[in-house]
């Protein structure tokens, strides 16, 4: 791995998030025998593409899996987290379409594994959420609401949620975003650059002041458009909700932030639209504290200019991966641009009027 020029709390913070060591992908075959022996699964692997994760899709006589390998500097208690998050949502939330842990014939959730470096690995076996993503949906404001509800749905479901590990660090939880500067310094262009400390400014003087005060809870923490599996002929719309690999305890509103994040600037000349349409929609279900409304958008502007510039970041030091991640965050610049020439108490009104318009 090169050495990085980000230092002290933002060097820890990626190192915590498991963003800054390559690894060595595992084997298919030394999964294949894990699978075997733990789980009595038998199948044909594929390798998918991911951030961080060895990702599989298993597909067997019985029906397909999604097998997931932590990668080694991501703490055991943290993927512990994620699947007690899950199993949680299971039980309290039996009909949310959460994505389902599959259990080891013993009876664990995970397997614990360790390869020659010595560094355990966590492998795990989920049922294979199959579907369209959200991403490739093209929705309507109405479907847009309907994932939002979703969300709400699940954040109601976590509010008394509680583990060891849900204060982990993580550099894409927003309230560390204001120290986060040094990332900025991995952006190649100059007009890039400008358009995240703009963005950091606006974090600065409305959100940090406030975090604090903030209502928290365990949140979900990565709804984005790739992890949302929906069927438009169905009425529920949404089908499925995959990836909690991002679980954390943070402020309420930055659940939400996430996905309008994603949504920014898919109608150019409407830049908020989407991202509005999925805000009332989370609101029916989860009412934002009038007070935390005006930090909505702000937060969404903020996680679109964390993604771009971690995506910089990573794809200097997991070359391999580099194609990925910057696929990813192809757009991200484009549409901060186009979100930030939008004036924000605008949005703010618009927020506040769908919130009135539910509550």
């Amino acid at each position: 791995m090169n050495a990085s020029p980000a230092t002290n709390y933002a060097q820890r913070l990626l190192e915590e998030s498991g963003l800054t060591s390559s690894h060595e992908p595992i084997g298919e075959m030394l999964v294949s025998i894990f699978l075997e022996e733990h789980y009595r699964l038998d199948g044909r692997l594929e390798r998918l593409a991911t951030e961080k994760d060895d990702t599989f899709r298993l597909s067997t006589d019985s029906g397909n899996y999604l097998v997931k390998v932590s990668p080694p500097d991501e703490a055991e208690a943290v993927v512990a987290l994620q699947t007690a998050a899950m199993r949680y949502l299971e039980t309290t939330a039996p009909h949310l379409p959460v994505q389902r842990v599959k259990l080891t014939a013993g009876g664990d959730d995970h397997v614990t594994i360790r390869l020659n470096d010595g560094r355990p690995r966590v492998l795990r076996v989920f049922d294979f959420v199959e579907g369209q993503v959200l991403a490739d949906a093209n929705p309507d404001a109405g479907r847009l609401a309907k994932a939002g509800e979703m969300l709400g749905l699940i954040d109601v479901a976590l509010r008394p949620f509680t583990h060891p590990a849900d204060r982990r660090g993580l550099a894409w939880d927003l309230r560390h975003f204001h120290q986060l500067t040094e990332l900025v310094e991995h952006t190649p262009s100059p007009e890039h650059r400008q358009l995240a400390r703009s963005v950091f400014r606006l974090f600065g003087d409305n959100v940090v002041p406030r975090l604090s005060d903030l209502e928290t809870q365990v949140i979900h923490g990565d709804f984005s458009p790739y992890n949302i599996v929906v069927d438009p002929k169905s009425d529920h719309f949404v089908t499925g909700v995959i990836d909690f690999g991002d679980t954390v305890r943070s402020a309420v509103i930055f659940d939400p932030a996430v996905p309008m994040a994603n949504l920014l600037g898919g109608t150019p000349d409407q830049p908020w639209r989407d991202a509005c349409a999925f805000a009332a929609g989370y609101q029916r279900e989860r009412p934002i504290h009038a007070p935390e409304l005006p930090l909505l958008p702000v937060a969404a502007l903020a996680r679109l200019t964390l993604r771009a510039l971690i995506m910089n970041w990573r794809a200097e030091h997991a070359p391999e991966r580099r194609a990925y991640l910057l696929g990813h965050a192809k757009d991200d610049w484009i549409n901060v641009e186009r979100s930030l020439a939008v004036s924000l108490d605008e949005v703010v009104a618009h927020l506040g009027e769908a919130r009135h318009g539910h509550s």
